[in-house]
């Protein structure tokens, strides 16, 4: 068995070293990123304080229905997508998951909010906490699972240590 085992090492090919001009791009890349999300996050402060102040606690909608099966309709497709990505052992299983994952924590924080006043909410607020949420969490903690397994460079590697 130990002898498969090398000869699987031995047949592995090695991961080529990345020239310092590819690093280089990948640091600039990765901080232009987190500058664009840090000026974002702190961007959207001030907008959620004008909306908490300014919006309506009411407010008649228009195209409910087209609103609501949209969205289940775009979470059948994310779950299907997992699904048939995962069968097929793909690597983009991973973003599928997770963007399950998120649209399902939106599906049960919509659905209990907008249940509130109603008595809606206990069966909103069930299918949440029993139904949603679990499955969420689980595929992220799949997802986690998943991305623990990758060959991820060094953080010297991929920083050159100075970051």
């Amino acid at each position: 068995m130990s002898d498969a085992i090398n000869a699987d090492t031995r047949n592995r090919v090695e991961a080529p070293t990345p020239t310092p001009d590819v690093l280089e791009r990948v640091r600039r890349h990765r901080r232009h990123t987190l500058e664009l999300l840090t000026v974002c996050a702190v961007g959207l402060v001030p907008w959620t304080v004008l909306l908490a102040v300014t919006l309506p606690s009411g407010y008649e909608v228009h195209q409910w229905r087209l609103t609501w099966v949209g969205f289940d309709v775009l979470l059948v497709v994310a779950m299907a997508s997992t699904a048939l990505l995962g069968w097929r052992r793909n690597r983009a299983v991973i973003l599928a998951a997770l963007a399950t994952s998120v649209l399902l924590i939106c599906d049960a924080w919509f659905d209990v909010s907008l249940a509130f006043g109603t008595s809606e909410v206990w069966w909103s607020a069930a299918l949440a906490v029993f139904v949603e949420l679990p499955l969420a969490f689980y595929l992220i903690r799949r997802v986690m699972g998943m991305i623990s397994l990758a060959h991820w460079p060094s953080a010297e590697t991929s920083t050159g240590g100075n970051e």
